[in-house]
């Protein structure tokens, strides 16, 4: 009885958080107690959440409260060491819920060490001795403590089950065997086991396989983000070098160049660690798996690992590709160059341009007689429209403008591309790009050229020029001319309109984001006989 009572006092003086009797003891708000450095450190920890807890009831306090030494039970701690409370037990030898208690023990139970196959009970350290004293007991299979002793037994007949049936894929035992099973391809736990331990042993192979993998492309998308990175920065750096020439009028074009560097490289950079971050939770959980099945491998119970192994052994399939490639890097090399261009030419931009410029990026373009309006004539190798009273003899074709008189290219234009339109004539005409997507039967402003956010049009006249984008209209100043230069650089978003005479001369310019391909095309008015030819550059 006096022991017990050392046993309750030690309880009552022990430290949850270290686990070992109280020093320099401390009562906090809830009436627990501890050590006064181990709540002071847990204490400390939470000083930046702005709130204190209780580890054992979880109450909270705000402030941190001040510890006060609790006299009593620190003289109730003396005292209890004085009358012996060495000889008490460890606390750590009972079992706690998540441990294997020992099936034996009658009162507070102990620890499991031991779980005989045999008996099919679990062990303390006390009651397993008769195992390595008896010698009938001696024969007896021991593992280490098991929770699942009672998957071993079957259900229906209550008798150990030593036997797999590969027809049902299940364990059974032997009046199983006898009753239901009979026929059936059967063989030992233990045969089976050896079976799908070789299965395992692959599914490590592969797995180890896949991680090999997924660590070299871990390391090429990490090479892949220095690279974007170290481009974007020299690029940033060039180009910062190059606006310094530039005249105060360019100064806010270099803070958009660099604006959309670093945009770019943040999408980029994005993209490819998200991928990183994808690949190294899939490392992670094929890491996880692994030592799940290492685990498994080493079961001594035949019939557990049978047991687990299903759940276990299945691979789900890789989310992501085994091998990455890596693109070339062109994210920003075009960039510089881009600047340099911009500074050299800024002058001509903004008033007369050498033709000689745009002629290295010409491109002779062809009309789609598929896509004309039945009221113009395609001619000179379908370079060229003319407006007629008399409806053309074309087929029926879905890409066909009905009702205006439109026409487009038959190239797609991407990249940097100049072209030159010649238009004869009393009628007006526009000079457009648009997206393939734009409508067309109908006489909607979705099928006409610039009344629209699908296509861009200069509106030419004797009376001079009009810039359609969108349904809105702006009146362009500039040179009357039959000739108008278009300009297009399609991946900086740049669109303009020049007339063409002895000298070019800027009369609009379009600064946008262009986020399909862009065909070029053609605007007639009514007018009987006017024309427009794309015309040959040189």
């Amino acid at each position: 009885m006096a022991q017990k009572g050392v046993e309750l006092d030690k309880e009552t003086i022990s430290c949850s958080i270290c686990l070992d009797r109280l020093k320099d003891p401390v009562t906090i708000p809830c009436g627990h107690n501890y050590c006064r450095n181990c709540i002071t450190t847990h204490w400390n920890k939470e000083d930046q959440k702005g709130i204190h807890s209780c580890p054992q009831c979880r109450k909270t306090f705000i402030p941190r409260p001040v510890l006060e030494k609790n006299t009593m039970l620190d003289s109730l701690v003396e005292q209890l060491e004085r009358i012996g409370l060495q000889a008490a037990p460890a606390d750590h030898c009972y079992a706690e819920p998540e441990d294997v208690a020992c099936d034996v023990c009658a009162a507070r139970k102990l620890k499991a060490t031991k779980s005989c196959l045999v008996c099919l009970v679990s062990y303390c350290e006390k009651h397993l001795q008769p195992h390595y004293d008896v010698a009938q007991f001696k024969k007896h299979k021991l593992v280490e403590p098991s929770k699942n002793l009672q998957q071993l037994i079957c259900s229906r007949h209550d008798e150990v089950m030593k036997i797999f049936c590969r027809t049902d894929q299940q364990s059974i035992c032997y009046r199983c065997f006898i009753d239901e099973h009979n026929g059936h391809e059967t063989v030992t736990a233990a045969a089976e086991r050896a079976e799908k331990q070789k299965e395992l042993e692959v599914s490590r192979q592969q797995i180890q396989q896949r991680i090999q993998d997924g660590e070299k492309n871990v390391k090429l998308l990490q090479q892949e983000v220095e690279a974007i990175s170290g481009s974007a920065d020299k690029a940033v750096e060039d180009s910062m070098k190059i606006f310094t020439d530039l005249i105060r009028l360019i100064q806010k074009r270099s803070s958009d160049v660099k604006q959309q560097i670093r945009s770019q490289q943040e999408t980029e950079v994005s993209r490819v660690k998200e991928l990183q971050e994808k690949l190294e939770q899939e490392i992670t959980e094929l890491k996880r798996k692994d030592g799940e099945l290492e685990q498994l491998s080493h079961t001594e119970d035949h019939i557990q690992f049978l047991h687990n192994y299903p759940s276990l052994s299945a691979l789900s399939e890789s989310t992501h590709s085994s091998s990455i490639n890596i693109p070339p890097l062109r994210c920003f090399e075009d960039v510089t160059a881009a600047v340099s261009e911009l500074r050299d030419k800024l002058q001509g931009v903004l008033t007369n341009v050498s033709r000689a410029d745009f002629l290295k990026y010409s491109r002779e373009i062809t009309l789609d007689p598929n896509t004309a309006n039945t009221h113009l004539f395609l001619s000179e190798g379908n370079r060229k429209a003319t407006v007629m009273e008399e409806e053309q003899a074309y087929s029926g074709h879905p890409d066909r403008f009905t009702d205006f008189r439109q026409v487009l290219s038959t190239e797609t234009l991407t990249g940097r591309c100049y072209w030159e339109v010649e238009w004869r004539g009393g009628g007006g005409i526009c000079v457009a790009v648009t997206y393939k997507s734009i409508e067309r039967p109908g006489r909607s402003k979705k099928c006409s050229f610039g009344t629209n956010d699908k296509s861009w049009a200069l509106y030419c006249d004797t009376n001079g020029y009009r810039f359609w984008n969108n349904k809105n209209n702006t009146p362009v100043s500039g040179p009357s001319s039959s000739r108008v230069g278009v300009y297009l650089d399609h991946s900086a978003g740049v669109l303009s309109f020049y007339s063409v005479a002895e000298t070019m001369n800027l009369l609009h310019r379009v600064q946008t984001t262009f986020t399909q391909p862009l065909y070029a095309g053609l605007w007639f008015s009514n007018s009987d006989g006017t024309s427009a030819a794309f015309i040959k550059v040189r």
